[in-house]
């Protein structure tokens, strides 16, 4: 072999050893090009799912028990404007904050999560973070609110979506769907007209809107009640077009903003009202001590000092949560009564008061405004600020 062809040949195998790609039959890659990013991978979504027939023979009133339906959307924006009935909210964004009060104990329980439709991730990530805290019967309802009132779901909102129709002076018909006697006029929303569902077909012609689209919204007795969703049934069946039912009813209004007028036909005195002190969220000294004197059980005392001082003294049947673990135990606050919070000087209850109304605005709360001071026997000593 002559010289020219020794130089011809290992150029040729210098030439491939250095585009190996050559041997593959694709073009090389330069050294300093980057690799093509991946794909960014799609939100996961939760295995188990189910559709609105799985859930309709949970969605109903008296609510069943074994099954716990979650609304995992926003609060204000979503699921107080309308919701499935029976289910609770624990917004994703609050999951880990609100799940421990109101996901059931027994995690062999049904679980069912939804929010608003295919497209919303929401749903999915709180069933997978459901089943890291070891829940085992667990379903994601994918299709959400928007498939459930295509299906001819009941519309549910929330206590406090009333009550915010009512400060903006909405017009709508509140109905309460329970017995007048018994029921109505000893306590009912403001605002609310009687119509039981048992004299129904022969008062609804007069006491409902002769305009089927008005607004319409029915209450009764709470989760154990059913009489609103038959109500309800009744009037969509006459051809009314916006009918709303209010699964909480008067027992979560009466917890969230007090008693309603009608109250106290009871047959015993009125509990003392609370009365507005002087800047906003206050309870006046002289109310509070009406009340403490005379209906302390009509609320709920918490005070939010150290331990050591709430050892040192406080009012009888007040409970201690201090200011710097409010926010954790916030979800695990009453509903069911007015919350007076009080300290030694008014700072930290009024801190107290706006922590709660910022992430629990439902609650109906106020803060004693207030230089106090106790001895070890609960004697005490107030003073407005």
């Amino acid at each position: 072999m002559n010289t020219r062809a020794k130089t011809t040949i290992a150029a040729l195998c210098a030439s491939m050893l250095l585009a190996p790609s050559l041997l593959v039959g694709g073009p090389a890659q330069a050294a300093d090009q980057p690799l093509a990013a991946a794909a960014p991978s799609a939100p996961a979504h939760y295995p188990k799912r189910v559709d609105v027939n799985f859930v309709k023979p949970y969605a109903v009133l008296p609510k069943l028990d074994g099954v716990t339906i979650v609304d995992a959307r926003p609060a204000a924006r979503k699921y107080d404007v309308g919701h499935i009935p029976t289910a609770v909210n624990i917004p994703d964004s609050q999951f880990d904050k609100l799940a421990p009060a109101l996901l059931p104990k027994d995690k062999a329980q049904l679980v069912i999560f939804y929010c608003d439709g295919p497209e919303c991730i929401l749903s999915h990530n709180s069933a997978f973070k459901a089943e890291k805290l070891g829940y085992t019967n667990i379903r994601v309802y994918a299709d959400g609110f928007p498939d459930w009132i295509r299906s001819g779901g009941l519309h549910a909102v929330s206590v406090a979506h009333v009550k915010q129709q009512m400060d903006t002076k909405a017009s709508l018909t509140l109905v309460d769907a329970r017995p007048k006697d018994r029921k109505y006029d000893k306590g009912h929303i403001p605002g609310a007209i009687s119509l039981p569902d048992s004299q129904f077909d022969k008062l609804a012609a007069e006491r409902l809107p002769a305009d089927r689209a008005s607004p319409v919204y029915f209450y009764c007795d709470g989760l154990a009640c059913k009489l609103s969703n038959d109500s309800a049934d009744k009037a969509i069946k006459l051809g009314y077009t916006n009918v709303r039912v209010v699964p909480e009813g008067y027992p979560g209004w009466e917890a969230a903003f007090g008693p309603g007028p009608g109250a106290s036909v009871a047959g015993a005195a009125a509990a003392p009202a609370i009365v507005a002190g002087k800047e906003v969220g206050t309870i006046a000294v002289a109310s509070f001590e009406r009340i403490f004197k005379e209906a302390p059980a009509t609320v709920h005392l918490v005070d939010v000092r150290e331990p050591q001082e709430f050892a040192s003294g406080t009012f009888k049947g007040a409970i201690n949560v201090p200011i710097n673990t409010l926010e954790k135990k916030i979800a695990q606050l009453p509903a069911d009564k007015p919350i007076v919070f009080f300290c030694g000087a008014g700072g930290r209850s009024g801190e107290a008061h706006d922590m709660v109304r910022m992430s629990r605005p439902e609650l109906k709360t106020v803060f004693l405004d207030a230089t106090i001071k106790w001895t070890a026997a609960g004697e005490y000593t107030i003073a407005g600020n």
